[in-house]
């Protein structure tokens, strides 16, 4: 079995990650991965009460570990930070900027802080602020990107920093942690490939947009805005397209893009609504159990492992 420092950290059995994917990540699908042996996590880009309500949820469906993923730049973080603790959260997963001025908070409550990063400059920056792990995660993952792969991203800052590095981006089957465990990562984060999992309450037309999508399918939009995140192509990102030919103001991108997530996860609206995905669906081919899914990647992945090592003579 594939263990490591990570996974002792946490406590749990295999050092996988479930993305804290807004809309999406609720207690139904963070729990299931927990029961499965991995760390499940709920979304925090969510009204309060909601996400207070998923935690309570959560805790009656699992005794294992699971955390809550704070985006740092949602109006309601300092508050979804705070409740956090009250709620009795052991982990935090953050993204889009910098979660400094809550570690002293997070620390306190004996809660294990984990930013998701896009460069080394950022990971050292969390290193130094006390954080006690680091997602790198590559533009090949869905939602909001960075500009490096996880192929460059993951052992360069591993270099950087001397807390466990967790790869993310592009990461969908055993394969693929081989190939993470191999550049270093103590661990890997897993969104897209959870999609389809059965106890992900996504829609089904999200599930089946996934489930066929090529190795082509995705586009990155919204660059313009800054904040550029990777879908599935439909009818919404060619109009986005449009609009970066135009040159159009920030603000038209913000118009487009409201409420187009939600479409998508909840009404089903897989043309219109944003179908947020990372390269690896092209590689998604069957619904599973957050279990199965699980225990597949870490056989593959061990598999892997011995195979390459038969493969190859050193010395």
């Amino acid at each position: 079995m594939i263990n490591s420092v990570f996974s002792d950290m946490v406590g749990i059995k295999y050092p996988i990650i479930q993305g804290g994917m807004a809309w999406i990540a609720d207690s139904s699908l963070a729990a299931a991965v927990s029961n499965a042996g991995g760390l499940g996590i709920i979304t925090g880009n969510a009204p309060l009460d909601w996400i207070r309500e998923e935690i309570r949820k959560a805790k009656k469906l699992t005794d294992k570990p699971f955390g809550v993923n704070v985006m740092l730049l949602g109006e309601t973080a300092d508050a979804v930070a705070k409740m956090i603790c009250e709620e009795g959260v052991k982990v935090v997963t953050t993204g889009a900027g910098s979660p400094g001025k809550y570690i002293e908070m997070w620390k306190s409550h004996g809660i294990k802080v984990i930013p998701v990063v896009a460069s080394v400059a950022l990971a050292k920056r969390m290193e130094r602020a006390g954080v006690d792990a680091i997602i790198a995660e590559g533009c090949e993952s869905g939602g909001h990107v960075g500009e490096l792969t996880t192929m460059a991203l993951v052992p360069q800052v591993i270099d950087a920093v001397n807390i466990p590095v967790i790869a993310a981006g592009g990461i969908g089957d055993g394969r693929g942690a081989a190939a993470a465990f191999m550049l270093g990562a103590a661990g890997i984060q897993v969104g897209t490939r959870f999609l389809v999992a059965n106890e992900c309450t996504v829609h089904g037309n999200y599930k089946q947009k996934v489930l066929s999508a090529k190795d082509i399918d995705t586009q990155v939009t919204g660059r313009p805005t800054g904040h550029p995140v990777r879908v599935l192509r439909n009818k919404l990102v060619r109009q986005f397209q449009l609009l970066e030919k135009e040159g159009a103001p920030v603000e038209r991108f913000e118009e487009l893009g409201r409420g187009a997530l939600s479409r998508a996860v909840r009404e089903g609206d897989v043309d219109n609504g944003s179908v947020m995905a990372g390269q690896i669906a092209g590689l998604v081919s069957k619904e599973q159990s957050c279990s199965e899914i699980i225990e597949e990647i870490f056989s593959e992945a061990e598999a892997n492992l011995k195979k390459v090592s038969k493969m190859f003579q050193i010395g």
